[in-house]
């Protein structure tokens, strides 16, 4: 699938993956709403191919302090997930899932275990749309859960982002309960990925 490049991506290969980032953000609401256990609406994600450059910018400025969720992914597709949340957003989502609110800005332990497995169960969740959709085999690794700027856990996959010519794509989700949610998921798979994903939907490369 060399032929792909994401800088030359037509309007029809950009629709599928806006097709995958909507019923993927979808199942991901429905999975945070049953773990929470109240009523979660969500607003039409919005799907846009990023440079890395710009990545930052798009999730409110490189210097805002966000909780990132990271995740290898191999099988039929390979690269990984990203799920950023800011942090204040983060501490109001684990403070309704454990019943309790800490002081001060710092994360608990049992906040931060609890943010892990809720950033677990919603990447799993658009990680199984994703297979759902595709029947291709998605394997997560174990989820790496970090505290801090939106510039240094974006960071950490920069590798991965050069290897895709300097493109990905970025989900936002906003979250709605008692206070909005904005949720980015970032999904980095490799150019043959993208291939085999676009394929496995009957679009022709």
């Amino acid at each position: 699938m060399s032929g792909l490049n994401l800088d030359e991506m037509s309007n029809e290969y950009f629709d599928v993956l806006k097709e995958l980032g909507n019923i993927g953000a979808g199942n991901a609401t429905t999975a945070l709403a049953q773990l929470m256990q109240t009523k979660v609406d969500m607003s039409v994600p919005r799907v846009q191919l990023l440079e890395f450059k710009e990545l930052g910018e798009a999730m409110g400025g490189e210097e805002l302090v966000m909780a990132g969720i990271y995740l290898a992914i191999e099988g039929d597709i390979n690269g990984s997930i990203m799920f950023l949340l800011e942090k204040k957003a983060a501490k109001h989502l684990v403070g309704k899932l454990i019943g309790t609110t800490s002081e001060g800005d710092d994360f608990t332990e049992m906040e931060f275990s609890a943010l892990k497995e809720v950033g677990n169960i919603i990447t799993g969740a658009y990680l199984n749309s994703l297979s759902s959709i595709t029947n291709l085999v998605v394997q997560p690794s174990v989820p790496d859960l970090t505290v801090d700027m939106a510039g240094a856990i974006i960071s950490v996959p920069a590798i991965e982002f050069a290897a895709l010519g300097d493109r990905m794509l970025m989900i936002q989700t906003q979250f709605f309960d008692e206070m909005v949610l904005d949720g980015f998921f970032i999904l980095i798979p490799d150019l043959d990925s993208y291939g085999k994903m676009l394929g496995a939907l009957g679009i022709s490369l």
